[in-house]
């Protein structure tokens, strides 16, 4: 059965590594990652909190701004705690 589903992936990846792919694909599969880490992440974030969502929202954003700026991931972790905190003593 293994070998069922591994043939059809494996296949066309093999014979197809040597065609280089035009710029316009490349961008667009560039983008993959960001989106599946996105997917995986956005439900948490709203699930973080049951009670308060838009406490659990806020801080997402606060680490995403901050993370875009940071070089390390240590510090949107930190600011995302912090403006949770802070967040659930205002709202």
């Amino acid at each position: 059965m293994m070998l069922v589903t591994w043939v059809p992936r494996f296949v066309p990846l093999m014979l197809s590594r040597d065609v280089p792919l035009p710029r316009w694909i490349r961008r667009w599969l560039s983008g993959f990652p960001y989106a599946a880490l996105g997917a995986l992440i956005f439900p948490g974030i709203l699930g973080a909190i049951p009670d308060a969502p838009l406490v659990a929202l806020g801080a997402g954003l606060v680490a995403l701004v901050i993370a875009l700026k940071a070089k390390s991931p240590v510090i949107p972790v930190l600011a995302a705690i912090a403006a949770a905190a802070l967040l659930d003593l205002v709202l």
